[in-house]
């Protein structure tokens, strides 16, 4: 019963669970979001034959953290047990939870790769940045760039309107430019919060095989 409730305290630290409204500055707040990032009705095809339509629509219109309640959460997850030890048990997330609340495939080829040596494994052994111009049509400025990862305000600011006029090959690379983001900074953030990662470049180069991957087991692991 005491290892128990020791691990409810958490080694004695106040809970933010308990202390939200008295200290919201406990909070984490540095989540980047994407609700600004429009998704055209031109890329949706794209974003549907991927498998990642639906995690659009919800990061365009519903997507919302409850910055507080993530917070609660983070504290109270055990890398023991891969749960949240919460006060009424334990719980955790699911690979449903995934399916049904993100609608990403549940199946298909696993999504692998090291993001610090990828660029060894990219096909004909072309540098990486030679291969994100040829995908984008240019090069981010070298104040945007930071070893293999691209800052979000250049894709933000480059791809957020699409041309009236676009044609086929401009909306392919705008939606591998808003699948990219949508990777990095929904599915597979990391602690800079604000940077898109190359690493997505052997995913996006062929946009019509995306949906041939298991991306609600990655997303879960």
């Amino acid at each position: 019963m005491e290892d128990e409730r020791r691990l409810y305290r958490l080694d004695g630290v106040a809970h933010v669970a308990r202390t939200i409204d008295a200290e919201p500055t406990r909070c984490v707040y540095s989540v980047r979001r994407q609700q600004n990032m429009p998704f055209h009705d031109r890329i949706i095809p794209y974003l549907e034959r991927a498998g990642l339509y639906h995690l659009a629509r919800l990061n365009a219109h519903w997507f919302w953290l409850d910055e507080p309640l993530v917070s609660a959460f983070i504290e109270r997850w055990r890398p023991e047990t891969h749960t949240f030890h919460m006060p009424f048990g334990e719980c955790t997330i699911t690979f449903q939870d995934v399916a049904y609340q993100l609608g990403l495939p549940v199946d298909g080829q696993a999504v692998s790769g090291c993001m610090t040596d990828f660029h060894m494994h990219i096909e004909g052994a072309r540098p990486a940045w030679e291969w994100f111009e040829e995908l984008f049509g240019e090069l981010s400025p070298p104040d945007k760039r930071k070893l293999y990862t691209v800052h979000f305000t250049w894709f933000h600011e480059r791809f957020r309107v699409l041309p009236a006029d676009a044609s086929e090959e401009t909306v392919r690379i705008y939606a591998r430019a808003y699948i990219m983001m949508l990777l990095s900074t929904q599915l597979f953030m990391d602690k800079s919060a604000n940077r898109v990662h190359l690493s997505w470049l052997p995913f996006v180069v062929r946009l019509d095989d995306m949906g041939s991957y298991n991306w609600g087991a990655a997303a879960l692991a």
